[in-house]
């Protein structure tokens, strides 16, 4: 049992190596871009510390079949959890209110002939490439070959003066390439236009073409920007003016020939052959009658009302001619793949692809590469966009690709995703060397690498709402999910982005894909626009609780993974729990986030979750049920020096969300026995709140801030010593 089994130190390390580098520790996620996925290590552990005996730090690295047993997911998202159950043989059921976490999961779990996949691609690929190729071509400034692939062209948005009617450049700055995967950083000149490099980002001396001081800082700032002509203050985003039009200013670009003899990147301003490679696409797109670019407008919400506030009132409009041409010709292509799966697969390319192929991607002046429109969960509209190449450069002595967000790059991570599948594998690590060790045995899919005569496994994955599920009683061996948390993404509104695509491809294929958004008023997230409170969540959560229950075989786990830094939305966890007529038997720390990551580096969120782990019957170490504050806060004492065990370092916020975490569990504790489910939610809710207060859960904040707790290595090891030597062997109290 997982209560018993669970390796919190182990799989903390794993798990907090895998969010550093996910897609090398589990490949298949790379399917399609999906938010906020939880570790596969994690859910792999959870789910050998429930069925297999042993040590969990062996049965980990093994071959491991759980046929016969049955897993379900009303959340699955991203399907972390049903890839991991499916991979080691259960049978899965899934279910998710959005078509695109359904469509996602699906593509994931799906067995692919990759032979068949490659020869699809590789024609696609040439087809743009004889169609398009021409238009991502530059001329080297060194050695003056034509043919060049540009990496990147960068765009600057322009408005016009109000005044004196001429253009302003919104340049919030004039760095172009920052000196760290470059010799010297790179300038742009704010008068003549033209590229400079300098050793001394703070003082960058005079433009060698023309002479004029070179500058950090750029005119625009605080949504104005003064006019260099008459020197009138403009004022943006103006949403009257329509979409915002863009300039194209400069060029990354890739000369195999120069490499060897050029140290860093290529850098150069638009010359007359790149300008009119930019008109002809403008032209082309123009005569073009499109099939598949969407005309859907973009309807108000928590993120797209940015989107609005730039003007943008139409999908389409979010992406330049020469973007929305070779999206038409990908999308022409790919309706004519015959196989129904290689096409799916291609389908599910070309919206991943969208990411990066639009005008809201922005220019890492540090890492030198584009940043996809998803990389801060949101619709970030910068005034530097970055255009990526669509077809992806190839470098065929390496085999790898050279710059990121064409259709080279996303081949090559879906083909590695799938073949991860047929043959999935675990990193062990040994000092500071990693170990790729392949689990042979192991497989993910319906079919074992396409054998349609061996055994099918049940995949079962359905676009629905999971308040609505009936499933057959006493039919699950567990549930493991990762649910929504109250106010976090807005998922919908953000995948929305990719499903008007979509739409236009599957068309009536597919009845997932027949709404027009993917959008739904019982989506269970926090969300003003939708008027969508705690409440809500509340009761959506405590009916899809109740309904898994009575599917669940007497004692098997629900378990789900949660974590908020406000302890008011852990309330609606206690009150679905409750309802539900479940126990939590364990509160466990894991990892789930990467702190660098652009979303949560610099902000105070937690990358600690807590798995709370259900059942309706079981028992509960008696040390686990401390009457005080103080107890609570020796259990938490005990999960951080655990996690550092896992070379895992707790940030303040972290031990908070692991305070809460154990606070909820105690609640439903001391509730359970007189807990009406029938009372309204607000009723409900008050009452854990409530009790949190009363047993003085509200101060554990002010508490754990005692500097020991984070200061100290020695009290770590000393509340632990001392937890160990008052502990009652074997004292459980049954429920």
């Amino acid at each position: 049992m997982i209560e018993r089994n669970f390796d919190i130190p182990f799989i903390a390390d794993l798990a907090h190596r895998e969010k550093q580098s996910q897609q090398n520790y589990r490949p298949v996620i790379a399917v399609h871009k999906w938010f906020a996925r939880r570790p596969g290590t994690l859910f792999r552990g959870l789910l050998l510390a429930e069925f297999v005996d042993g040590p969990l730090s062996k049965a980990f690295y093994n071959a491991n079949s759980l046929e016969n047993i049955r897993i379900a997911d009303p959340f699955m998202g991203g399907g972390t959890p049903l890839l991991e159950a499916n991979r080691l043989g259960c049978d899965v059921i899934g279910f998710d209110i959005n078509p695109m976490a359904y469509w996602i999961v699906r593509q994931e779990i799906e067995h692919l002939d990759l032979k068949a996949y490659d020869e699809a691609v590789e024609s696609l690929h040439s087809s743009l490439e004889s169609e398009i190729g021409q238009l991502y071509k530059t001329q080297c400034v060194f050695c003056g070959k034509t043919d060049r692939p540009v990496k990147y062209f960068l765009w600057v948005k322009v408005i016009q003066c109000r005044q004196c009617q001429n253009e302003i450049d919104l340049f919030p700055g004039y760095l172009i390439a920052a000196n760290s995967r470059h010799p010297k950083n790179v300038f742009l000149c704010p008068a003549c236009g033209q590229l400079n490099e300098s050793s001394d980002r703070a003082e960058p001396g005079n433009c060698s073409h023309c002479g004029t001081r070179l500058s950090l800082k750029g005119p625009a700032g605080r949504n104005q920007c003064q006019c260099r002509h008459c020197q009138t203050v403009n004022y943006f985003p103006d949403s009257s003016r329509g979409p915002p039009r863009h300039r194209l200013f400069a060029l990354e670009y890739h000369c195999p020939s120069c490499k060897k003899s050029h140290a860093g990147r290529f850098f150069k301003t638009p010359d007359r052959q790149d300008l009119e490679q930019v008109a002809e696409a403008e032209k082309r797109w123009a005569a073009l009658r499109p099939r598949f670019v969407p005309n859907d407008q973009i309807p108000t919400g928590v993120e797209t009302n940015r989107l609005h506030r730039w003007g943008y009132r139409f999908y389409r409009e979010m992406f330049n001619a020469r973007q929305l041409l070779g999206l038409e010709l990908s999308a022409r292509i790919v309706s004519n793949t015959i196989d129904e799966r290689i096409r799916n697969a291609q389908v599910t390319n070309l919206s991943d692809l969208l990411r990066y192929q639009n005008m809201l991607c922005r220019y890492d002046t540090t890492a030198l590469k584009s940043l996809d429109i998803f990389s801060v969960h949101g619709f970030p509209v910068g005034l530097i966009q970055c255009e990526s190449n669509l077809l992806g450069i190839k470098d065929f002595n390496k085999s790898i690709c050279i710059g990121s967000g064409g259709w080279a790059n996303i081949i090559n991570k879906f083909r590695r995703a799938k073949a991860y599948c047929d043959a999935p594998f675990e990193v062990r690590h040994r000092g500071r060397r990693k170990e790729i060790v392949p689990i042979r045995g192991e497989w993910i899919g319906d079919f074992r690498n396409g054998d349609t005569s061996g055994k099918q496994r049940m995949v079962d994955l359905q676009c629905r709402d999971s308040t609505e599920v009936r499933l057959p009683e006493a039919s699950l061996d567990a549930v493991f999910t990762d649910p929504p948390y109250f106010s976090n993404v807005q998922y919908a509104e953000l995948m929305d982005f990719c499903y008007v695509w979509m739409r236009r491809l599957i068309g009536e294929k597919d009845e997932a894909f027949k709404t027009e958004s993917t959008r739904n008023r019982q989506e269970l997230t926090g969300n003003e626009d939708m008027g969508r409170g705690l409440e809500h969540f509340t009761a959506g959560l405590s009916s899809v609780f109740q309904r898994m229950v009575v599917a669940l075989k007497p004692g098997s786990p629900l378990t789900f993974t949660y974590h908020h830094n406000d302890l008011n939305a852990y309330l609606p966890i206690a009150v679905a729990i409750l309802d539900a007529g479940l126990i939590c038997s364990a509160s466990l720390p894991c990892p789930a986030e990467m702190g660098a990551s652009i979303h949560i580096s610099g902000t105070r969120s937690s990358i600690i979750d807590t798995v709370f782990v259900c059942r309706t019957i079981g028992s509960v170490p008696a040390e686990w049920l401390p009457d005080s504050i103080q107890g609570v806060t020796g259990l938490v004492v005990r999960d951080v020096a655990k996690l550092r065990q896992g070379s895992v370092k707790p940030t303040p916020g972290d031990v908070k969300c692991i305070a809460y975490g154990q606070l909820i569990r105690l609640a439903i504790w001391n509730l359970r026995k007189n807990w009406n489910k029938n009372k309204p939610v607000t009723n409900k809710l008050s009452m854990v709140k409530d009790w949190i207060t009363d047993f003085g859960g509200w101060e554990v904040e002010k508490i754990l801030a005692d500097a020991r707790i984070f200061g100290s290595e020695a009290f770590f090891f000393a509340m632990q010593e001392k937890k160990q030597a008052y502990a009652v062997e074997d004292a459980y109290i049954s429920f």
